[in-house]
Order: C-alpha cells, then structure tokens, then sequence
C-alpha cells in the first residue's frame, strides 16, 4: 500500500470533533495469523522477538530496524492483553519485547515478569512527553518506556449508518435496541470482557474501573440486551468486515478503522469507513515497550527502544499505523492529515474524557469473569 500517496491526497472533514473519516493501520490480532508457536530463540541467535499487537508496526519500520541492528526482527501477534497476559501464564517464553497497554504492565511488573530497564542504555527518552512519562502504572518508568497510544472507539459504514439515522457519537450505537433493530446481524464488538465491559459501564456513567457488583451487573445486563442483535465478538478480523461491507459498525481501536478508510479506499468500495469517539467517554490505551525476563537479547531490545524513540521512526507510528504518538520528536514528521485526525490526536477536552483500563483486584476479577462466562454462553 502506498500510504504516503494516499495521505497527502485525503481531505478530512469532521463533523464532530471525534469523527474521522480517512485510513491507515491498526491493534488488533486483525487478519494477519500469528505464529504463535515459533520456538524461543537460542540466546546466541541474531534475532529479537517482539509481541506486539497485529499491525502496530509498519513493515517499512521492521526493515529499516533490520537493517539497523543488523539483526533478524521475528514478531508474534496478540488481539488484546488478555491474549497476551494468558499466553505468558501459560509458559510461552523467550519474548525480548512486549508492547503492553498499562494494565497489562501493571499486571507484569506486580508479577515480577519484567527485566528492570538500564537506563543508562536508553537514548531518546527526552523525547517524550511529559504526560506520557511517570504513569500510574510505572511511576518512575523503572520497567516500561512509552510506544503509542490509541482509542477504543466506532468504526462505521459512513453512507450505511448515515441512510439509517444511527448516531455515531455515543454508545447508545451499539447497545440500544432502537438502534440496534436497523442493524441486526452488522454490529460487531470486541471479543475482550476489560474492553466491552468498559464501554458498557462507561455508557452508564460509571468507571470502566468498577468494581461495584451491581453496577457490574448492570452493565452485564445491557450486554446481554443487545448482543442477539450483533453479528459477532471479533477481535480479529473486523478490519476486513469493515472493508468488504459484511458488517456496518464495529467497537474497535483507532488504528484498525484508520487501516480499515485505506483498505475501502484503496479497493474503491462504493462506500468510506469513518470512525468517531463516543461523547460519553472511552478507553484509552498507553502502550509500552517493556522487557521480558525470559528474552535472551536484551541487548537487541534497547537497540529497538532506542530506534523507536527517535523522532522519525515514531513519526511512522502515526503516518503508517495511524497510532497516537507520545514522542514529541516524532510530531514535525508527522502528516498534516493525521495531526488533526482528532480521532488519532484527541484533543486535550477530549482527552480528558477517556480512561485507562486498569488491573483489577482478585475477587473483582473473579467476578468479571464469571459474567464474561454468562456473556458468552447466554
């Protein structure tokens, strides 16, 4: 795909201040197979193992890093840090980097998984900005360096969810049946409990931290209200439904609905992809570069942490990916199109309308599970 071509060409026009209507790359496990079980390297191996989210990072990035380090650059693929957090439980070893949002970072560190970062070793921190640095996950920044972020948000048919009346600026889209009637069977969701719980407890004007039993309950009962009326959970390939005209509207990660606008585009569908930030507020995801113990070249490791902080290379996040970028260094290389995509760079009003997911204490999580069971098999 010729991104930059496509780029300069958009004109964005935004009806709210979080619409987008225009392309790139995405987070997800979205249609790419993730080799999941390729063997842990030999710690005398020239390679370094990433586990990073599908598409989050540009392939033109992964070769310009190969031939930086003169090294092999081998990636597996997870949909979201439930995936990934239960792969680890289950013994997978042998990863140098994962690219985890803050809970999950939170859930590594408090696990003792993490190797604590030299960073007399990292070059480029000063890059980044402020309010991305000492977050609440890692404070002192002792384990993790930030990559990029991204929105939890709608993607949507534009001339589809326009033809039937659907707001595209709340949740109400996805979880009330007088919206729902005009879209049966073409709503997808994310296959994640931390990511559709939030969005439901969010709606109803709650933390998508809760742990309050009755508000989850509540928030349960609105799921299950709407979930006869969509298509499928789906964290995997609701780029491509998006794309091809299977589905009209999708819960999903900015990058993934920027990635779907491109694909439409490029394959000149009779119709554009556009995605929007609820007004109620969404989650929020501070992904991070972190250290796993079992990775054998942590050498190789910060020579990517260092290649990733520089301004040009993070630059590419956004450009390619369509990412949020907490690299200040990266903001004059970034397109014009992308900087003012408010679904891409939310602004500070906006920001301050989204929340970060966080690790859930044991009887909660016991809970939540329990009514992710109920979700599913009702």
């Amino acid at each position: 795909m010729r991104r930059r071509e496509l780029l300069s060409a958009l004109v964005a026009a935004f009806a709210t201040a979080g619409v987008a209507t225009f392309a790139g790359c995405g987070k997800t496990g979205s249609d790419a197979a993730s080799d999941g079980d390729t063997p842990a390297p030999r710690s005398g191996s020239n390679e370094l193992r990433l586990y990073n989210w599908n598409n989050y990072l540009a392939e033109e990035t992964a070769k310009s890093f190969e031939a930086f380090c003169k090294c092999r650059l081998v990636q597996d693929y997870y949909s979201d840090n439930e995936e990934m957090l239960a792969k680890l439980a289950a013994g997978a070893t042998g990863y140098d980097i994962l690219v985890p949002s803050g809970n999950a970072v939170q859930t590594l560190i408090n696990q003792g998984a993490l190797r604590e970062l030299d960073k007399s070793r990292i070059k480029g921190s000063d890059n980044l900005k402020p309010e991305f640095v000492g977050q609440w996950f890692d404070p002192d920044n002792q384990y993790s360096v930030p990559y990029a972020y991204s929105v939890t948000l709608l993607g949507y048919n534009a001339e589809k969810i326009q033809e039937l009346g659907i707001p595209t600026d709340t949740w109400a889209a996805i979880f009330e049946p007088r919206y729902l009637e005009k879209l049966r069977g073409k709503v997808t969701v994310l296959d994640s409990q931390r990511e559709l719980f939030a969005a439901a407890l969010i709606y109803l004007d709650y933390s998508a931290n809760e742990t309050d039993e009755a508000k989850l309950r509540e928030a349960r009962e609105i799921i299950l209200r709407a979930k006869p009326y969509w298509a499928a959970f789906n964290a995997s390939s609701y780029i491509k439904e998006l794309t091809i005209g299977n589905i009209w509207l999708a819960h999903g990660y900015t990058g993934d609905m920027f990635q779907a606008a491109l694909d439409a585009r490029n394959a000149k569908r009779p119709f554009s992809i556009g995605y929007a930030t609820p007004k109620e507020g969404a989650v929020l995801g501070i992904d991070s570069m972190v250290l796993h113990k079992t990775g054998p070249r942590p050498d190789l490791a910060y020579l990517f942490i260092n290649f990733m902080l520089d301004g040009k290379n993070a630059a590419q996040l956004s450009n390619m990916i369509g990412s949020g970028n907490p690299n200040a260094a990266a903001m004059p290389f970034i397109e014009p199109q992308v900087k003012e995509n408010p679904a891409v760079f939310p602004s500070p009003e906006r920001m301050r309308k989204l929340q970060q997911l966080r690790d859930l204490p044991k009887k909660e999580r016991r809970l939540l599970n329990r009514f992710w069971t109920e979700v599913k098999v009702r």
